[in-house]
């Protein structure tokens, strides 16, 4: 295995996707530090901090400028961060007189971050299109089958009926919730990160706070009411939020992987026969799929306690908090875009055996409708005595091999419509639960379109 997923010649298609690991490449790295310096050198050359000549020869300079990766290299080593040596090359490649003002009454952090703020957005726009994929899917999939019998299961066991349609909307429901919660995150999350070497960029006198609008407006992000050095709670609620969303795939990827047990047989991933072989057993299909999206959200669990070590900071510039986000974040979203993947294309194909699921409910022999029969005989024995005699029904009914409802008819006389106690009668609020998720989907898929 390779220090990263995205490295991988052999676990990079399976854990990793090649966009995401693109943004966070070195080479984007330097474009959006590139895109920063000129940016800040264009809103201090309208604000008449520096020279307009001065900020063209920048722009002119980063236009051409081709890095030295080597050298770059070497003086991210001796200094811990890549900005002083890339400052020091565009310096050298604006040449005097106006190389004195490339990154002016800025500090390293502030391009960095502003840096990496510019990726994140993309990144989310990304990981946003995948997510609006997999509710589009699984919204199909879940109004195919809105009517599809099957057990609901409580402690792994078999409690009481639901449809598929309804188990597939509340596989729904946090995605819904966790794609409004990035429509707040962004608003906190894509700002401008200008504080000069402690905060108050005095650098630039009582010009700072224009030049950090500014540069935010060319950059086209937000701005923060004080700049962020040591204040990384933003960065720690996106890491929050990735967790969120590979959790809640998980949970669908979990519920398949039980589902598709050789026992169960309710589902799989897909009709493709050259998915999920073995090695040894050629009639195994296991669900890879689905074990991948659950090694990357516990994964994406674990990583998280690491982006809220990094909310540690000392005073007003940090000692290690943020190479701990360096080391942590990339991960993070490359675990995510690759569940999201495996989920969209899961949901794309997943093969429904809506056959297999009335075999399993028929063979409980009636045993979930224990609660409507205890329900329905309450007013004529009392909660408590119906309640007894289900459970003593229940053990006759597994012992034998009988109908749960074939076993109390015989064990008492009430006016009940004994032949409307059915499973699939039996699904409670779950149609109009099931299609509160499903219309809301709709609403925000339209929203996004």
């Amino acid at each position: 295995m390779a220090y990263l997923p995205q490295e991988s010649k052999l676990f990079g298609r399976a854990f990793a996707d090649p966009e995401i690991a693109e943004l966070f490449s070195d080479e984007r790295g330097l474009a959006a530090m590139l895109e920063v310096e000129q940016a800040l050198a264009l809103a201090e050359a309208e604000l008449g901090l520096i020279p307009r000549e001065a900020a063209e020869a920048i722009a002119t300079a980063i236009a051409g400028f081709t890095p030295d990766w080597e050298e770059l290299a070497l003086a991210t080593e001796r200094d811990g961060v890549p900005v002083a040596g890339l400052v020091a090359a565009l310096r050298k490649a604006v040449g005097p007189p106006h190389d004195l003002y490339v990154h002016y009454g800025a500090t390293t952090q502030d391009i960095l971050d502003t840096a990496l703020v510019l990726r994140l957005r993309e990144a989310l726009n990304q990981l946003e299109e995948r997510l609006r994929r997999v509710l589009r899917h699984l919204l199909e999939l879940a109004q195919r089958h809105l009517h599809t019998p099957m057990a609901g299961r409580t402690h792994t066991q078999q409690a009481l009926p639901i449809s598929f349609g309804f188990k597939v909307a509340g596989w729904m429901a946090p995605l819904l919730r966790h794609s409004v919660r990035l429509d707040e995150l962004r608003r906190r999350l894509l700002v401008v990160q200008l504080g000069g070497a402690v905060g108050t960029l005095a650098a630039l006198g009582e010009k700072g706070p224009s030049v950090q609008a500014v540069l935010a407006r060319q950059l086209g992000l937000g701005l923060p009411p004080i700049p962020w050095h040591t204040a990384r709670d933003n960065l720690a609620e996106l890491a929050g939020w990735l967790s969120l969303v590979t959790g809640s795939l998980a949970k669908m990827a979990q519920d398949i992987l039980l589902l598709a047990q050789s026992e169960v047989g309710e589902v799989q991933e897909s009709h493709r026969s050259d998915r999920g072989g073995s090695s040894t057993l050629p009639h195994k299909r296991n669900p890879v799929q689905s074990e991948v999206v659950v090694a990357a959200a516990r994964a994406n669990a674990a990583l998280l306690s690491a982006m809220h070590q990094a909310q540690i900071a000392e005073h007003e510039r940090a000692t290690h908090g943020w190479q701990l986000e360096w080391l942590t974040l990339p991960q993070m979203f490359a675990h995510t875009a690759a569940a999201l993947k495996q989920v969209r294309e899961i949901s794309q194909h997943l093969v429904v055996d809506g056959a297999r699921m009335q075999a399993n409910l028929a063979a409980s022999h009636g045993l979930m409708l224990a609660e409507a029969l205890q329900f329905a005989l309450a007013p004529y024995l009392g909660m408590e005595s119906a309640k007894a005699l289900l459970r003593e029904a229940a053990q006759v009914a597994q012992a034998e091999g009988r109908h749960l409802v074939e076993v109390v008819r015989e064990r008492v006389e009430a006016p009940l419509a004994w032949d409307s106690f059915r499973e699939e009668a039996y699904l409670g609020s779950g149609l109009y639960f099931a299609t509160q998720v499903l219309s809301q989907a709709q609403d925000r898929l339209r929203e996004e379109a």
